[in-house]
């Protein structure tokens, strides 16, 4: 038998290499390729989306919009024309969820601090006592890097249709004040072409690596 493995050796080996490259081809060839899906509001809770938009099934994306940021610049679609981002609603004082999203929307921030690709924007769901100077001095409490991520503030009724019918992510609040939010966790995953592409608990570590993962997706696409 051992003279026999001698004998052919090197037509084993190679019996054994050419195997194993064809099971890897077929492994390549029957892995279901990654995909993310495109939102529509007619796919999201509806406790999230505005009545007027949830029978929308196709063609939907991110209105325009028009805010201040931190420091005191207009910040429109503009400046993230062609870009990845996450966007959320938060307010400053909030002491419940938001030190955990904003903590994580840190590290975000630091895994594609050198993606000019990627950025992110923060909606206050309280602009009347968001200010600038509140959210400039947010921002360096936190670690926010201008250029990279806006925190925004700006006219309520705006900040809400763009909660609730462009990034379906907000609920309602006190059905009595017009216009009251509700924050969530919610991050939202917006491509290139102001698509929705996911949405991810932003006070879990587990959503957060797969936010990071889904944004480096869609950077190679």
């Amino acid at each position: 038998m051992l003279s026999f493995f001698k004998k052919y050796k090197w037509f084993l080996l190679i019996v054994i290499v050419l195997s194993a490259i064809i099971l890897t081809l077929f492994y390549s060839a029957l892995k279901p390729k990654k995909m993310l899906p495109i939102y529509n509001p007619s796919m999201v809770n509806p406790e999230l989306v505005d009545s007027t938009v949830q029978y929308i099934s196709k063609y939907h994306s991110i209105a325009d919009f028009s805010f201040t940021n931190q420091n005191g610049e207009i910040i429109t679609q503009k400046e993230y024309e062609g870009k990845i981002y996450v966007a959320d609603f938060f307010f400053t004082t909030c002491g419940s969820i938001c030190p955990k999203m904003t903590t994580n929307l840190v590290e975000v921030q630091k895994a594609f601090i050198n993606n000019p690709k990627v950025m992110l924007l923060s909606h206050t769901v309280f602009p009347e006592t968001d200010s600038v100077a509140v959210l400039k001095e947010y921002a360096k409490k936190n670690g926010v890097i201008d250029g990279k991520w806006n925190l925004v503030t700006g006219d309520k009724k705006q900040i809400y249709a763009m909660a609730r019918k462009s990034y379906l992510a907000v609920k309602l609040g006190k059905p009595e004040e017009l216009y009251d939010m509700v924050h969530t966790e919610n991050f939202v995953l917006v491509d290139s072409k102001r698509r929705v592409r996911g949405f991810y608990d932003g006070t879990k570590k587990e959503d957060i690596e797969r936010l990071i993962e889904d944004i480096n997706f869609l950077c190679t696409q």
